[in-house]
């Protein structure tokens, strides 16, 4: 005899239950990081503008860490959600850990694309520009496995610093994933809209849950207790 369906179990509502999920989180995310973004559409696109615009960035830390909290505890029945309690949860925990990495993360990369904006008052050679670039994309692949950790995990802030560091060699496949989503983010912002990287946001950052499952099993087995 096999076993009857139970309602909320079945693949339709699975999936149902995920997107659900996905439209909450997405939708929580852009309320909390609203803030910063609504200024952030207020500043003209000029690279003196630069360190403004990372102010006005800030409240994307949290609310990021926020949206892979909630994600990585979603529900998979759909008689039993509570994704806006999740994430309000995620955010309550990790604002402040989120943002003592997500702040000097902000910080560097705003040197960074500064200095690259305004590169041929240097004098540098040109493969300076180059090596700054190759940094700028490592900082942010970093900041990936940051918010990860901080995310799902209760680290002091240089211990996740050291091990988004460690991960970032370690699994080098949980890291070329976080940097094909970078790419596909950045390719589709350059073809579409700028705002395609806020509109997909849940989408995105399910994906990078997805890649660095390595990275999340081998910090619960190896650096927790």
């Amino acid at each position: 005899m096999s076993t009857p369906a139970v309602f909320g179990q079945g693949s339709l509502s699975r999936a149902a239950a995920l997107v659900h999920t996905l439209v909450t989180v997405e939708v929580l995310l852009l309320v909390a990081a609203s803030p910063g973004l609504a200024a952030l559409v207020l500043v003209a696109p000029d690279p003196a503008n630069l360190p403004l615009a990372a102010v006005c960035l800030l409240p994307l830390g949290p609310a990021t860490a926020a949206a892979l909290y909630a994600l990585h505890h979603r529900d998979r029945d759909l008689t039993d959600l509570h994704p806006a309690r999740a994430y309000w949860r995620g955010w309550r925990l990790n604002a402040v850990p989120a943002l003592k990495l997500w702040a000097p993360l902000l910080a560097w990369l705003t040197v960074i694309a500064f200095t690259l904006t305004h590169f041929p008052a240097t004098g540098l050679p040109g493969w300076w520009a180059v090596l700054l670039a190759a940094v700028g994309v490592g900082s942010l692949l970093w900041g990936a496995h940051a918010l990860v950790l901080t995310a799902l995990f209760a680290f002091r802030a240089r211990d996740t610093a050291r091990l988004a560091a460690y991960f970032l060699v370690r699994h080098g496949r949980a890291t070329l994933g976080a940097g094909s989503l970078l790419v596909l983010t950045a390719a589709g912002t350059a073809v579409l809209t700028e705002a395609l990287p806020a509109l997909l946001a849940a989408p995105l950052l399910l994906s990078l849950l997805h890649s660095s499952r390595p990275v999340i099993a081998q910090t619960q087995e190896d650096f927790t207790a």
